[in-house]
């Protein structure tokens, strides 16, 4: 049951698979929305621009088919009087073009954004599998799009019907109306129809602008196996990973471990903690800890020190604060200066004691450390 319940696409697609699916060039799109925006561009252009449109349509007219004798004699006079024509045409649906344009360009950003892809531009040789196709024309999304493709008609039809249904009357009337305002009329009914129409189509991309956005997420959703599998890939394989966090653990506690004998000494609890010390006489810094560790770690350092001759020293509060609250290859806390002195100026004297003789040194019996750095107290309260 957990094997058949982690192959179920139950979990939302991640940032990494939507990201992935826009690279390919998969993104929402909703084509009736575009349509729509499209044509209530050409709607409103129509309301604003239309009667300056057909106005400078007509004075282009009158202007062609009056001319000069001059003009038809000349043939390069007529050539050029035809260039600008064109040109005014041009000018004339610039503004009712470009507004359909800016629509076209727009709709993208109402859903899936602008995308380029050249991924979309190559040959994909998968569409032209016929065993591919039949079963794409015999899929849920193809029943959908053809029932979608239906109701669009039936809408758009019932509409046009029942505009030109409400205006029969106007219709018949055209017939005795004179030429120029029969035209007008005329042009008046059909842009209402039209304009009818186009919001029936706002009634279909209001629906297929959702339906769009829930295929897309259905068909990006992904199984628990994929979701682990990206993870892997993304973060990396966390066995693998572990490996290398347990490897460099290794290479620092050999580093740490080599620099054992360099300490001047090693404080220890005596049998739980073991922190080595170093003190750069040459350089103006505190002294240094250069290895520390517990248990096994902390009687590997003692080990080597006792190998090394170097000072083994019992103040286990001391040892204590000093590995929680010292940091490795750092300078000890200005707290902990006054008992860290202490032991050293013993380890210094007792240099001196085993190459001059003399009188020993006596073993500090006392190590001031704040009660708030040793973690024994804190546990206590």
């Amino acid at each position: 049951m957990a094997e058949e319940s982690d192959q179920e696409k139950t979990e939302e697609a991640s940032p990494r698979r939507l990201e992935k699916a826009r690279e390919e060039g998969d993104v929402p799109r909703s084509r009736e929305l575009a349509t729509f925006c499209v044509l209530l561009a050409a709607t409103l252009g129509f309301w604003i621009y239309g009667n300056a449109m057909i106005a400078q349509l007509k004075h282009m007219l009158y202007k062609s088919l009056s001319f000069e004798r001059i003009q038809v004699m000349d043939p390069s006079r007529l050539a050029i009087d035809l260039s600008q024509q064109l040109f005014d045409l041009l000018l004339v649906f610039a503004p009712f073009v470009g507004l359909i344009l800016l629509a076209a360009l727009g709709s993208p950003m109402l859903i899936g954004g602008w995308l380029f892809n050249s991924k979309a531009l190559g040959p994909n040789f998968n569409k032209l599998n016929p065993i591919q196709g039949i079963a794409n024309m015999f899929s849920s999304n193809s029943l959908v799009e053809l029932l979608k493709a239906i109701g669009k008609t039936l809408l758009v039809a019932s509409v046009a019907w029942g505009v030109m249904r409400s205006h029969v009357d106007d219709i018949f009337a055209l017939v005795s109306e004179a030429l120029i305002l029969a035209c007008t009329h005329q042009g008046q009914l059909l842009l209402a129809c039209f304009t009818a129409m186009v919001f029936a189509f706002a009634l279909i991309a209001l629906i297929d602008a959702p339906y769009q956005m829930y295929h897309y997420s259905k068909k990006l959703m992904m199984t628990r196996q994929d979701l682990r599998d990206e993870a892997k890939e993304s973060d990396g394989n966390p066995e693998i990973k572990a490996k290398i966090r347990a490897q460099q653990r290794e290479m620092s506690r050999r580093r740490m471990m080599a620099a054992v004998p360099s300490a001047d000494v090693v404080i220890t609890n005596p049998s739980h903690y073991a922190v080595a010390l170093k003190y750069p006489e040459s350089a103006n810094h505190a002294p240094l800890v250069i290895a520390k560790g517990m248990n096994e770690v902390a009687a590997k350092i003692k080990q080597i020190a006792t190998e090394n001759n170097i000072v083994l020293m019992e103040a286990p509060p001391l040892a204590r604060a000093l590995y929680h609250h010292a940091e490795l290859d750092e300078e000890i806390p200005t707290t902990l200066y006054t008992a860290v002195a202490q032991v050293l100026a013993y380890v210094f004297q007792l240099r001196t004691w085993k190459k001059t003789g003399g009188l020993a040194p006596m073993i500090p019996d006392f190590v001031p450390v704040p009660a708030d750095m040793d973690p024994l107290n804190s546990e206590k309260r």
